[in-house]
């Protein structure tokens, strides 16, 4: 991870935080990619599209309702523990999703699959609670948006490497004649490369990690905890400019996490290739590698809000663009843009709202931030399956109906932040620079 000449190497703390956004980011490739092929395996599907984004509502929900609670017990100073706990369940039941590769294609095999995933993915999501509110910890205000978009680019670029194998298993029992008994061992294969990587990169942040921005601990912290959460919407009265900018959020994070968790499995009802689908998403990672540092980099001299406005328009072009996706080669140019500013618009949604919340609440914050987040991806999950029951891609002929509600949220939320730029925002006292170069 090396800086230019200009800028000061990251710290251990610094380090150690970006490695997080590498241990999770092979789980998000692999998801992405080859969950739903998996769970097609497993139970064929005439409309996978609509059966996988019913699953990860069901996700989202509970996602939902765990953040608030979850981060708001941490800011009591007990972040890393909960972080931990959550990152070990999403890490094992990745690598229990290996076992039904082993059970004979019987639909009890894709519901216990389900089952699974969606464990995984509650454990995924309330790990991410706590990762995103540590980010005050181990860096200064003026390097949050640096380190921030660091950590995207290293996941995109560093979750490549145990995709890779993934990948290789997956052709090997697609592609090669002879070996297609090797299919369902390629899923499972992934999967325990998957759960490694995550938590071998893991343990540095488990080790360096200290919450330095913490509310004194009440007697009853779980009690207090429910106390906290009816505030923190009284907070955001005051905080006009953050509430603003979540509303916003809610709107165009949702065609994010709508076209991340739902790209195979479009690409396969509109007849596309598999196995290309899956190069075409690794080139995603290279792609954007390069453009989330750019991002970062560009962050100490742009403003962070030009740049997020830059990356809001560019979604909202690219949601109509899908609209209108019939052939292989404009699902080239999909990726491509999308890998151009996928990370610059989660980073820096992520830094520039750490920006405008107090240091000592970013549990609870960022639990609200979460279920912004999260909820926004039941809308556009849930609509876009909704209309592939009657709309479906396969049968779709120069317009994707089903697909329409991307370029409409993302439109939406891009109205909203060019009011939320236009709020002042409130001052709060500065964050602790506790991210002074380490001994090696």
């Amino acid at each position: 991870m090396q800086e230019t000449a200009k800028q000061a190497p990251f710290t251990k703390k610094e380090k150690s935080w970006i490695l997080y956004d590498v241990a999770n980011s092979a789980y998000v490739m692999l998801a992405t990619a080859l969950l739903s092929l998996y769970f097609n395996y497993l139970s064929p599907s005439d409309n996978l599209s609509t059966a996988w984004g019913f699953t990860n509502v069901i996700v989202t929900v509970i996602a939902v309702f765990l953040c608030p609670i979850l981060g708001t017990y941490a800011d009591f100073s007990k972040k890393k523990t909960v972080f931990m706990t959550f990152a070990l369940i999403g890490i094992v039941s990745c690598a229990a999703l290996s076992l039904f590769s082993f059970i004979s294609k019987f639909t009890i095999a894709g519901i216990l699959f389900l089952i699974v995933y969606i464990i995984t993915e509650v454990g995924f999501a309330s790990a991410n609670v706590f990762y995103d509110s540590m980010l005050n910890d181990v860096t200064t205000d003026e390097n949050m948006h640096r380190v921030s978009a660091n950590g995207f680019a290293w996941g995109y670029i560093c979750s490549c490497i145990p995709f890779a194998f993934c990948l290789l298993a997956y052709v090997l029992g697609t592609m090669v004649p002879g070996l297609e008994w090797f299919e369902g061992y390629a899923f499972t294969i992934g999967c325990l490369i998957t759960a490694a990587w995550w938590l071998f990169f893991t343990l540095p942040l488990l080790k360096t990690y200290e919450q330095r921005n913490f509310l004194p601990r009440p007697e009853k912290p779980i009690r207090e905890t429910f106390k906290r959460i009816g505030s923190i919407f009284g907070e955001f009265k005051k905080n006009r400019k953050a509430l603003v900018f979540l509303i916003a959020f809610f709107f165009y994070i949702d065609g994010v996490h709508t076209i991340i968790k739902m790209a195979t499995a479009l690409g396969t009802d509109l007849g596309f290739d598999q196995v290309k689908l899956v190069i075409m998403l690794f080139a995603t990672q290279f792609v954007a590698f390069p453009c989330a540092l750019l991002f970062g980099k560009l962050a100490g001299k742009v403003p962070c809000e030009k740049l997020l406005l830059v990356a809001i328009s560019a979604y909202t072009a690219i949601g109509v663009f899908t609209v209108f996706l019939r052939y292989e080669w404009q699902c080239w140019i999909l990726v491509i843009s999308v890998g151009m500013f996928q990370g610059g618009v989660q980073a820096m949604s992520r830094s520039y709202f750490t920006k405008l919340i107090p240091a000592d609440k970013t549990g609870e914050f960022f639990g609200i931030y979460d279920i912004f987040g999260k909820s926004a991806a039941i809308l556009g999950l849930g609509l876009t399956s909704l209309l592939g029951i009657f709309y479906p891609l396969s049968e779709a002929t120069w317009i994707n109906i089903s697909l329409l509600p991307l370029p409409i949220l993302f439109a939406i939320g891009l109205v909203l932040f060019l009011i939320a730029m236009k709020v002042p925002a409130i001052k709060h006292e500065p964050v602790e620079d506790i991210a002074q170069p380490d001994e090696e």
